[in-house]
């Protein structure tokens, strides 16, 4: 079955979205790094690299499915951030956004009748639970700590693995 073109649209926006997050991540990941917390510069840079390598599985979806790939334009992220606390509850909100587009795209290939993008992206949805839970087990931990001993969370942070 053909891609439909408004399922094609959508799918190379959330590329350009999940390109946009990962700067975004990179971008954070260099602000930790410039502050001397190397173990959120760490968590942030796989979270990038994580980011993009999900445009990459939407690109190949796309061709083997026959849509044709369009690589936007990605915005300018942020350089500038705040508290450790701040930025991780930027990531959250960040994360319940995407998780709001994906959930959009998955509508759509259900009013498309498209069951392989909607069993696609539903892979997708199931990463977004633990995606926020995890930002949430981060926030939590910084509201706990009440900017005291953050080396410790830093320190965990670093042991993040791919």
């Amino acid at each position: 079955m053909e891609l439909k073109p408004r399922v094609t649209e959508a799918i190379n926006k959330q590329i350009n979205a999940e390109m946009w997050s990962s700067n975004l991540y990179l971008s954070m990941s260099m602000h930790f790094a410039h502050v001397g917390l190397n173990g959120f510069a760490h968590w942030m840079k796989l979270q990038s690299q994580e980011e993009m390598h999900h445009a990459y599985e939407m690109m190949e979806y796309l061709n083997k499915r026959g849509g044709q790939v369009k690589i936007l334009a990605v915005n300018e992220v942020p350089c500038e951030f705040g508290t450790p606390l701040e930025i991780m509850e930027q990531v959250y909100a960040h994360e319940c956004k995407v998780s709001e587009l994906i959930e959009q795209l998955v509508s759509l290939a259900h009013e498309e009748r498209d069951m392989p993008t909607q069993d696609f992206f539903w892979g997708f949805i199931r990463e977004q639970v633990e995606e926020e839970a995890t930002c949430t087990t981060i926030i939590d931990q910084l509201r706990l700590v009440q900017g005291h001993n953050i080396i410790f969370i830093d320190k965990n942070m670093g042991k993040r693995e791919a």
